[in-house]
C-alpha cells in the first residue's frame, strides 16, 4: 500500500495532521493501527504535502471498485512544476522587440511613443500577461501611479464624456480614483483635494464646469500638481477646454448661411461656465452679421426644459431657426415644434450641441456641435504630467465640430441656389 513510503517521505517534509484537512479523512500515524476512513466505506484519502518541493502525493484506495474506474488498489502521485516565473518588464521589452525604456513610457502614458510601437508594447503585454508590481515601482520612483479625478453628481452627458475620456487616456499607465461630490463650494472641493493628496495621488484632475467650482479651485495652493478640464478657456488656472464659443459661433453662422434672418437661442445654466461662452459664439455670430439679437432663453438642460420652452418658441411665427444649449434640450424642443404643427425644418432648423450618441436618431436626425471628449481626456493627462514634472506649456483649446443633418435646412423652407 502506498501510504507507508509516502509516510517515510515525510522527513523534513510537512505532513497533513488529524486537524489538518478540513473534510477529508485524516491517514493513519505511523505505527498506529490502521485510520478508519481508510477501511470504511467505498475508499479513503490520505493526503501529504511536500511543501518545500512542491510535491502532492494523494494515496487512495479503492475498495469497492465500480463500472469505469481503475480496479487495482494503487497509489496516485501527482506533481506540481514550479509556477512559471512572473514576466518582468525586459520580458515585455524583448517580445515587442523596443527597449525596457520604451515599455515604460507607454505603461506612463508618455506622449511620445509612436502608435505602431505603443499598439506592439501593448500587445505584447497582453500576450505576456504582465503586470507592473505596484508596490515595487512606487518604491523605487516614489509615485503610486493613481490620478484622482474629482467630478460631481451628475448624469449629464458632457460630465459624464470627460470622466470617461479621462480614465480612458490614463490607461495603461495610471489607476483612475474618483470622488463624486453633490456640490462644488469652498469647502467641499478643498476636502477632496485633501484627502486625495493624503492618498499619495501622483495627480488630480478636476471637471469644473461651474463658477463655484473655478472660484473654489483658485484658492488652492500653487504647488498642487492639478489640472481642470470642462472651465471654459479663461480661467485662470491649469485647464483644458472645449472650444464652446468657436462651435456656438459655427452652429449660428450655418443657421444664418441658410438663409434665417437670425437664431434664437435656448441657452443652459447661467452658472455654467460652457453654458456662458456658447451664448457668447452666439452673439458673435449674429454681430458680425449684422443679425437682430433675439431674447435669451435659458434652460436646464433637461429635455423638458427645452419641451416647456419650446412651446412658447412655437407660437412665435417669426421664430425659423434655434440654438440649443445641448442635445436633449434640442429633443424637447423638436417633440414641443411637432405637437404645435411646426415642421422641422420646413418652417424651424434646429441645432443641438454636444451630439449625444442618440442625436442621429431623433427625428429629424439632429444637426449638433460635435465635442471630442477623447482628445479633452488625452490633453489634460498630458498637461498634468508637465505639471508633475514641473514644466509649463499652455494649452491650446479643442475645436469643436458641427455635424449637419436633417434638422436644418433652408429658411422658409426654400431650396438654396447651388
Amino acid at each position: 500500500m502506498a501510504t507507508e513510503p509516502a509516510a517515510a517521505a515525510t522527513a523534513g517534509a510537512t505532513a497533513t495532521r488529524d486537524e489538518g484537512v478540513r473534510g477529508v479523512p485524516a491517514p493513519g500515524r505511523r505505527g498506529g493501527g490502521q485510520n478508519p476512513a481508510l477501511t470504511s466505506g467505498s475508499g479513503g484519502w490520505t493526503i501529504i504535502s511536500l511543501d518545500f518541493v512542491h510535491v502532492s502525493v494523494i494515496a487512495w484506495r479503492q475498495r469497492s471498485p465500480t463500472a469505469g474506474r481503475d480496479q487495482r488498489d494503487g497509489c496516485v502521485m501527482s506533481t506540481t512544476s514550479r509556477p512559471s516565473a512572473r514576466p518582468v518588464m525586459a520580458d515585455v521589452a524583448r517580445q515587442a522587440g523596443v527597449s525596457h525604456q520604451t515599455v515604460s513610457r507607454v505603461l506612463n502614458g508618455h506622449p511620445n511613443v509612436r502608435p505602431q510601437t505603443r499598439a506592439s508594447v501593448l500587445a505584447a503585454i497582453r500576450d505576456l500577461g504582465y503586470r507592473p508590481n505596484a508596490a515595487a515601482r512606487t518604491l523605487v520612483t516614489g509615485r503610486t501611479n493613481v490620478l484622482g479625478v474629482i467630478s460631481f453628481d451628475t448624469t449629464l452627458y458632457g460630465p459624464a464624456s470627460m470622466l470617461y475620456g479621462i480614465e480612458r487616456a490614463a490607461r495603461p499607465g495610471y489607476s483612475v480614483a474618483i470622488a463624486s461630490l453633490a456640490r462644488f463650494d469652498r469647502g467641499s472641493l478643498p476636502e477632496a483635494v485633501e484627502r486625495f493628496l493624503g492618498q499619495a495621488v501622483d495627480g488630480i484632475i478636476v471637471i469644473a464646469p461651474e463658477t463655484a467650482a473655478v472660484e473654489a479651485l483658485t484658492g488652492l495652493a500653487a504647488d498642487i500638481p492639478l489640472v481642470a478640464v470642462g472651465c471654459g478657456t479663461r480661467a485662470l488656472l491649469p485647464s483644458v477646454a472645449i472650444d464652446n464659443l468657436s462651435g456656438a459661433a459655427q452652429a449660428t453662422q450655418h443657421l444664418l448661411d441658410l438663409g434665417h434672418d437670425t437664431v434664437h437661442h435656448l441657452g443652459g445654466p447661467e452658472s455654467w461656465l460652457d453654458a456662458k461662452e456658447r451664448v457668447e459664439g452666439w452673439r458673435q455670430a449674429l454681430r458680425r452679421a449684422g443679425a437682430p439679437e433675439p431674447e435669451l432663453l435659458r434652460g436646464d438642460w433637461s429635455a423638458r426644459s427645452g419641451y416647456e420652452i419650446g412651446h412658447r418658441l412655437a407660437a412665435m411665427p417669426e421664430v425659423t431657426a434655434v440654438l440649443c444649449g445641448n442635445d436633449p434640450m434640442a429633443l424637447g424642443l423638436l417633440r414641443a415644434l411637432s405637437e404645435c404643427g411646426r415642421r422641422v425644418p420646413g418652417e424651424v432648423s434646429v441645432v443641438g450641441f454636444d451630439d449625444v450618441p442618440e442625436a442621429a436618431f431623433f427625428l429629424p436626425p439632429l444637426t449638433t456641435v460635435r465635442q471630442d471628449f477623447g482628445e479633452l481626456g488625452q490633453r489634460a493627462l498630458h498637461l498634468l504630467m508637465d505639471r508633475i514634472s514641473g514644466e509649463q506649456q499652455p494649452m491650446l483649446p479643442i475645436e469643436p465640430e458641427l455635424v449637419v443633418r436633417a434638422s436644418t435646412g433652408p429658411a422658409g423652407g426654400r431650396r438654396l441656389p447651388r
